[in-house]
């Protein structure tokens, strides 16, 4: 009986303090160590010469991602594999999530694996939509939905067409 009052209480402050964070730079804030410089979608000006890393989940990538990036995964992430698909340790790699929680996890491991020029793109794919920045769909056709993760992140998305698991 301890253990679940321990639990719904839990629940309730964490869904409480995830509801509170009313902006990307406060969840970023509170959820990122900062480890992987962030580079802002302002700051990309072509794309040419950077490899994008997509660290969300397949169904993720497969509503919407940006045109030409990886999917490397999030909970299956294998450095191994990237290694054998950027040989390049000094490529710049821009890895990005939905808003850039996890991003920086993946980020962090690229780090370890010895890539130098690695950043988080800050805001994730929602900040690249808000931006009108194209992204295609599994078909590589131009789509506006965006899967934001969950409810809560899609709060973030002032453009296009939120998609989340209810």
């Amino acid at each position: 009986m301890i253990l679940k009052i321990f639990v719904y209480l839990s629940c309730f402050f964490f869904s409480t303090f995830v509801f509170a964070q009313n902006s990307i730079p406060q969840v970023l804030k509170q959820w990122n160590k900062g480890s992987v410089p962030y580079i802002k979608v302002t700051e990309i000006k072509s794309k040419t010469n950077i490899v994008f890393l997509d660290a969300r989940e397949p169904k993720e990538f497969n509503v919407s991602h940006i045109e030409n990036s990886i999917a490397v995964g999030f909970n299956q992430f294998d450095g191994k594999k990237v290694t054998t698909i950027i040989k390049d340790k000094n490529a710049l790699i821009v890895v990005y999530c939905s808003i850039g929680v996890r991003s920086e996890i993946i980020g962090d491991k690229l780090l370890k694996l010895g890539y130098k020029n690695v950043f988080n793109l800050y805001g994730g794919i929602v900040e690249w939509k808000n931006y009108d920045k194209k992204i295609v769909d599994n078909k590589k056709t131009e789509t506006n939905e965006v899967h934001t993760y969950n409810k809560e992140w899609s709060i973030y998305l002032k453009k296009g067409i939120k998609v989340y698991e209810k």
